[in-house]
Formats: C-alpha cells, structure tokens, sequence
C-alpha cells in the first residue's frame, strides 16, 4: 500500500492537499530513521512498518476531534506520535501544539522536525509535573500515546483540563482495567473508539474530567 493511498481515509480532515501532508510525513520519517540511529526514539521492531504503526496509528485519532479544537497539548511526546502527524496533518495558523518531553535528545528531535518542516508546534522540554499549568493556555485536546497508565495520566492531565478541554489517549487490551481504576479515584466522561489500527487497541476520549471529592 502507497502512503497516499494509507493516508486517504484521513484526508477529509487535512487542512491542505494529501500530496503536501505525504511528503511532509515521508520528510518525518526520513528524519526519525536518522536520529533513530542514536536516540531510540521508537521501538526498532516498528521502524520498518512507521507508516501503519506509528503515523497511520496518530493520524486515525483526527476523526474524533472538533471544528473548534485549535489547542492542543501532547504528554510524553518522545519521537513526536502522536502529536507531530497531526501536526503535518493541521499545518496552519489555526492549529497549535506543544509537545512536552523531559529527555534532552528527543526535545532536539522534535525541535528538528518542527522547524524543518515549518510546524507551528512549541516543545517544552520538561516533565508535565513540572511545568505550571496557570501559565499554559488550556488546550482543547491532549493526547499522549504509550505514556503511562490511565491513573497516573489523570494526575498528570488533571491540572491542565479545562471545561473545553478532552484527552485522547491511545490504549491498549488493558484500557477496561485501566478504566475501572482510575473511575475509583477520578470523575469522568469515557468514550471508547475501536482503534483503526490494533484489533486490541482503543482510543480513550476523556471528558470532564476531575478528582473524586472525599466525603
């Protein structure tokens, strides 16, 4: 399969023409493959298959955002997925990224990227616990993908969710379990999404999100 013709299920969302997002991915890719080689930016076993696993994989969680989702915030960027497909994806000046990530190689990656491709996309190269959130505008969406398990990205969107703001969180077999125990510390509005490429993955779309009161 042609990455244009991977990429063409997605198409109605890019914000210019398939050819353009295609050779911005490919620019990407070329890109990861070269740092791959010092920074282990993804697994190796997927290097081979970046357009299914890890692009393809970003790019399918376009079908669940919003006209109005200009913002967003991606936690644990690593090699930039998924944040920087969707970026490529958006590109212009009503989309805007920051992509927080504490390893100082892979903030070099992702700073590479955006500025070779021209992406309106900020790094912030600190843990999300660090940063202060009253100083963050407050996104409309935050992503992140193979971070962390479901309770402890609670603690960690928390402080960032504002009433607009939804997460959308890749998971894997264990969302169910997941789900069950963050509900026994944090409120939520769930919406599960069978995953376009993983028969055992799920995209977690998160609302309303705060911490359980204590009575």
């Amino acid at each position: 399969m042609s990455s244009s013709e991977a990429l063409a299920p997605y198409a109605q969302y890019f914000t210019r023409p398939l050819a353009e997002v295609a050779a911005d991915l490919e620019s990407y890719a070329q890109l990861l493959r070269k740092w791959q080689a010092v920074q282990n930016l993804v697994s190796r076993e997927t290097l081979d298959d970046v357009w299914s696993r890890h692009f393809i994989d970003s790019l399918q969680v376009l079908s669940l955002l919003k006209q109005g989702d200009h913002a967003f915030l991606d936690l644990g960027s690593g090699g930039g997925l998924p944040a920087l497909p969707l970026a490529i994806a958006l590109r212009g000046p009503n989309h805007h990224f920051t992509l927080v990530e504490p390893n100082g190689r892979k903030v070099s990656f992702l700073r590479t990227v955006a500025r070779e491709l021209k992406l309106i996309v900020a790094v912030e190269g600190s843990r999300s616990d660090q940063i202060d959130s009253r100083e963050t505008p407050p996104p409309d969406v935050i992503t992140s993908r193979a971070l962390a398990p479901l309770p402890q990205l609670c603690s960690w969107m928390a402080p960032f969710f504002a009433p607009q703001t939804r997460a959308v969180l890749h998971k894997g077999r264990e969302h169910v379990e997941e789900l069950a125990e963050a509900a026994t510390h944090w409120d939520f509005n769930v919406l599960v999404t069978t995953s376009d490429t993983d028969a055992s993955g799920v995209l977690l779309t998160l609302s309303n999100l705060r911490l359980k009161s204590v009575r």
